[in-house]
């Protein structure tokens, strides 16, 4: 396939290397000038006139990747055969689809003004997503099916076979608070006992725990464990490892014997990564004191992330994290709602806007957090099931990566995470049959 333009920059040379990948598995490099043509050749056409002949695909460009600068862009939303899409031109394509995905994956939006949510992040409120309820598809995925549907139609001819994405599922586990009861401390749990006078039952579990007579309620990693080894899953644990308890910051210290052990535990069988702190957010050091706290315990390098509670700006999060050593990252999508905050379920490389470069760091997305489901949605947990069924399905339909998160304090022991492990249990049932 040969990628063709006016002129090339980098915006166009990452959407052509990202398309090459999606389309054949192989990328592509944009030319200004037109080879001599193979019988096989397929001419992708994104210049603003059809070439003779109309030879090739042609896609009439928006003037998005043609730019340098960071503006509001007009945009107006409309249907075709059910989808939405925006950047309506002329050409083969009713719409430039490199310049819109471009601009969904790489959050373009969230690089101008906007409203910040309690927590000053990104508010979902304010996403092209969900202002026009297309937050619950991996929008940029069925665009690309669409466009493979249409080369077919016109019968072009590959240079490569396509080779599309193959659909996986990813748990993931975000370790918050990993004991109720265990490793607090002396004054942690005098504390919990303080505040828990009258609570008798809340005594008493305390005591049997510290005492070992008792599983702590948040303790659910061998249970966790059956489910990998019943439904073949590899997943990835993200540990918060913050020194002081500070802010949102209440895991147990990592200099406890508890922690130790667990985090070493998860880490001989499963990937890890770090959860980076509140306090480390925005503090390369403090950042960077973690992962080798990690590192340490794991006696792995740490090469992966997820921020506590979705807390991110770009390009500043990022910029951090790729200073730290980090190059898979796991926090793309919203601590508020669950959806495809970037529009595919497909991981892919960070192009960092402010500097104008494309970078090393894979963003992986995840549609759906068990603490959205419960503290923003207010989901049951049948609700919640459903939902997942659907991400489930669209994801499956693309060939994309399902990531899911959930926090072991949340599916613990008491009744109520009960509940919600139950509900995990059936969708990794559900999953595995479908």
């Amino acid at each position: 396939m040969i990628f063709f333009t006016t002129h090339t920059n980098p915006r166009i040379a990452y959407m052509a290397h990202w398309l090459g990948m999606r389309l054949c598995g192989k990328p592509l490099t944009p030319v200004t000038n037109l080879p001599q043509l193979g019988e096989n050749d397929l001419v992708l056409n994104y210049t603003n006139q059809p070439l003779e002949n109309r030879l090739g695909f042609w896609i009439k460009p928006h003037i998005l990747l043609f730019e340098n600068t960071i503006t509001a862009q007009q945009i107006d939303v409309k249907l075709k055969d059910g989808l939405p899409y925006f950047f309506e031109t002329t050409g083969d394509h009713h719409f430039d689809i490199l310049a819109a995905s471009f601009y969904l994956m790489q959050r373009y939006e969230e690089y101008l003004p906007h409203t910040k949510d309690m927590y000053g992040r990104y508010a979902h409120q304010n996403s092209l997503a969900f202002k026009h309820q297309f937050l619950h598809l991996p929008l940029v995925d069925l665009w690309m099916l669409e466009l493979s549907k249409a080369l077919a139609l016109n019968r072009v001819k590959m240079s490569a076979n396509p080779i599309p994405p193959a659909f996986s599922f990813r748990p993931t586990y975000d370790i918050d608070i990993a004991y109720a009861y265990k490793g607090k401390g002396f004054l942690r749990n005098i504390a919990g006992v303080a505040r828990a006078v009258g609570q008798w039952n809340l005594l008493k579990e305390r005591r049997d725990v510290l005492m070992g007579k008792r599983q702590d309620p948040f303790d659910v990693f061998d249970e966790l464990d059956s489910f990998h080894l019943e439904y073949s899953l590899n997943p990835v644990y993200f540990f918060l490892v913050a020194k002081q308890r500070l802010g949102y910051d209440h895991n147990i210290a990592p200099s406890t014997t508890e922690m130790k052990n667990l985090m070493g535990s998860v880490a001989q069988k499963y990937v890890v990564g770090i959860h980076p702190g509140w306090q480390s957010g925005d503090d390369e050091s403090l950042l960077k004191t973690e992962i080798a706290i990690l590192a340490t315990h794991t006696k792995k390098t740490i090469s992966i992330s997820r921020q506590h509670y979705i807390r991110m700006r770009l390009p500043e999060t990022y910029e951090l994290l790729i200073a730290a050593g980090i190059t898979n990252e796991h926090s793309m999508g919203y601590g508020s709602i669950n959806g495809f905050r970037a529009a595919t379920s497909v991981p892919y490389y960070w192009y960092n806007l402010q500097m104008e470069k494309a970078t090393a760091l894979l963003v992986s997305p995840f549609c759906y957090m068990d603490a959205n489901a419960i503290f923003e949605q207010k989901d049951t947990p049948l609700q919640a099931l459903e939902e997942l069924k659907q991400f489930h399905a669209v994801v499956k339909k693309v060939g994309g990566t399902l990531i899911t998160i959930f926090h072991n304090h949340l599916v613990g022991l008491d009744n109520n995470g009960r509940k919600w492990m139950d509900m995990y249990k059936a969708f990794l049932a559900y999953q595995a049959l479908h």
